[in-house]
């Protein structure tokens, strides 16, 4: 059985922003409540005919984009795994000099001890790797020099983690169980029912 139109511009729809929801009332627009549209869009996607179909139009995006998951995984492990130190170093701290009738003359703090400043050396942007270069998000002149930010790594291992399934949003419960008498017996303790 070939997919309906419907169910074709479900997929259409789906593929903008892969909400369900959406995209169920877009390609159906009698369905007017959102708890409707949301059983019935993840009853769609479950169907082997809409999801062979888009398989099908993910693996075109695919090749007419040449953006697939790999590509997206590579880039947010380069901002996952990048070292602030490729970036810029701190210089180990040196004494403060003026120059004052052609001689250098070192500064003094109230103490009496030479006056001593660290400084930032910041990398040059070629002799920085192509996966170091995908974790800048930002060079530019501030207020206090040269800034150099990365994108948010947090968010780059958070992304990875949830891609891998490291993290889980379902809190799983095992090793419980209760007759349902008992079950009831709490639930009315808690209550107030029941005497």
């Amino acid at each position: 059985m070939a997919l309906t139109e419907c169910q074709k511009k479900f997929v259409d729809e789906y593929l903008i922003d892969l909400n369900a929801t959406r995209a169920y009332k877009a390609a159906y627009p009698n369905v007017v409540k959102d708890e409707t549209a949301a059983a019935a869009g993840a009853r769609l996607l479950k169907n082997v005919k809409v999801s062979e179909y888009l398989a099908k139009r993910i693996k075109d995006r695919e090749r007419r984009t040449e953006i697939t998951q790999d590509k997206v995984v590579n880039e947010l492990a380069a901002i996952a795994f990048a070292n602030a130190s490729d970036y810029a170093k701190v210089i180990e701290r040196q004494a403060v000099f003026i120059t004052k009738e052609g001689k250098r003359q070192p500064l003094f703090d109230e103490n009496g001890k030479p006056l001593m400043v660290s400084d930032v050396k910041l990398a040059l942007t070629d002799s920085l790797s192509r996966e170091q270069k995908k974790a800048i998000s930002v060079i530019k002149h501030g207020k206090n020099g040269i800034e150099v930010a990365t994108c948010d790594k947090v968010r780059a291992l958070e992304l990875l983690g949830r891609h891998l399934g490291i993290f889980s949003d379902k809190v799983e419960v095992s090793g419980l169980q209760v007759e349902m008498s008992k079950l009831d017996d709490l639930i009315k303790q808690v209550t107030g029912e029941g005497g």
